[in-house]
Parts: structure tokens; C-alpha cells; sequence
């Protein structure tokens, strides 16, 4: 039988590899749930997809009406995109946005209604999903170990839940999206993870290690 469209897509599914994966075994052994405790995971293969667009325009109206509303300031976030999913669009510019969606497969096609929202008006869309990836920085010490090499000010009147912000983490770009009081999201470039993931293990170690005690 002939391989379909739907099975090749099925059959590429598979042999994608997230670009940390191969820290995935140190996150679970440094990972440490308690009073003190931080844990670190990646979420792979996350729905990202890059938009351009003017806001105030009928194109921008289109497109906020698939994203849920397109935040207008910066560090605010719109959305949800999927109910019970830690999705939305974070605002990384006056008319440039980050809309972050379920894995592919698991949600409706997003980036396939962004473009038909755009419907070849003034903007871009474009998918950037395998530019990044995504980390998970959760429990008491989370914030202890951002603290440790964030540029942000990161106090909880200054860096309020529901909000998302460009930083550095070890000197590298990512955008900073604080979930809760004590869970983060981290989008590295995935030419960085590996960077990132190590460097936020390292921060993580004094904490699991008390814990241990």
C-alpha cells in the first residue's frame, strides 16, 4: 500500500528528537518535590508560531479573534488558546507576538487558521516551533534558582503572575513566562537548550541537595 500523506506526517511525528531530551534523566534525578524543593522539565514540541501584525487593523482584528485577543502591553499575555493548557499570545513587541499552542496533533491546527486569518493582509505568520523549546521551572526554590542568573526583576510586585517578558538566563536570550508563584516557563532558542537546561541544573542543586538531608 502506498504510504499517504497522513502516514509519512505520522511516520516524521516519530523521528523528531527534542534538543534536550538527552537531559531529561538529570532533570528527574536533580528534580526534588517538597518544602524546599525545585523540579525541571522540558515540554517538547509546543505550538509556536510568530505573528506581525497591527493590532488596530482589520488583519490584527482577525487574528486576535483565532488567539483569543492579542495583549497590548508589554509582559501581558492573551488567551488561552485551550482550556486546561498553559497557552497563549505573549506580546514581544508593539505589533510582534508569540502565540503558544498545544503540541501538533493535539489541538486544532493553529497555525493553518492564523494564515487564513491573515488572508494575505499587512503581517506575517510564520510557524516557529522548532526555533524553540520549552522548560518548566517549578516549586518553592524556582524563583531562588531564576534569581540566581536573571536579569529581570523578578519580586512578585514587580514580576506579577500571568505575565511574560524577554530576559536573559545565563547571558542567553529566552522569554520568561511566570505560570504561577512558583512555575515558570522558559523558552530557549534550541540551539541553546542544552546550555540552558545544564545551567539551570546547576541552580538547582543547593536546594535538591538540603532537601536530601
Amino acid at each position: 500500500m502506498a504510504e499517504t500523506a497522513e502516514m509519512a506526517n505520522a511516520r516524521l511525528q516519530g523521528l523528531r528528537r527534542s534538543p534536550a531530551v538527552h537531559l531529561w534523566e538529570k532533570f528527574e534525578q536533580e528534580s526534588v518535590a517538597g518544602s524546599l524543593g525545585v523540579t525541571l522539565r522540558e515540554i517538547p514540541f509546543l505550538t509556536m508560531v510568530g505573528v506581525r501584525v497591527d493590532p488596530a487593523s482589520e488583519t490584527g482584528a482577525r487574528i486576535a479573534e483565532v488567539v483569543g485577543g492579542l495583549p497590548e502591553r508589554c509582559g501581558e499575555v492573551g488567551g488561552p488558546l485551550a482550556e486546561g493548557e498553559a497557552t497563549g499570545t505573549l506580546w514581544l513587541g508593539p505589533e510582534e507576538f508569540l502565540v503558544v499552542g498545544p503540541a501538533h496533533g493535539k489541538g486544532p491546527d493553529l497555525l493553518g487558521r492564523l494564515l487564513e486569518a491573515l488572508a494575505g493582509g499587512a503581517g506575517q505568520v510564520v510557524d516557529l516551533s522548532a526555533n524553540r523549546t520549552t522548560f518548566e521551572l517549578a516549586g518553592h526554590s524556582a524563583l531562588a534558582v531564576l534569581e540566581k542568573s536573571c536579569a529581570l526583576d523578578l519580586h512578585p510586585r514587580a514580576f506579577t503572575v500571568g505575565t511574560a517578558l524577554g530576559t536573559e538566563i545565563g547571558s542567553i536570550p529566552v522569554v520568561l513566562w511566570k505560570l504561577e508563584a512558583e512555575r515558570f516557563r522558559i523558552f530557549p532558542r534550541a540551539s541553546f537548550a542544552d546550555f540552558v537546561g545544564r545551567w539551570l541544573l546547576d541552580g538547582m542543586r543547593e536546594f535538591a541537595s538540603v532537601e536530601v538531608r
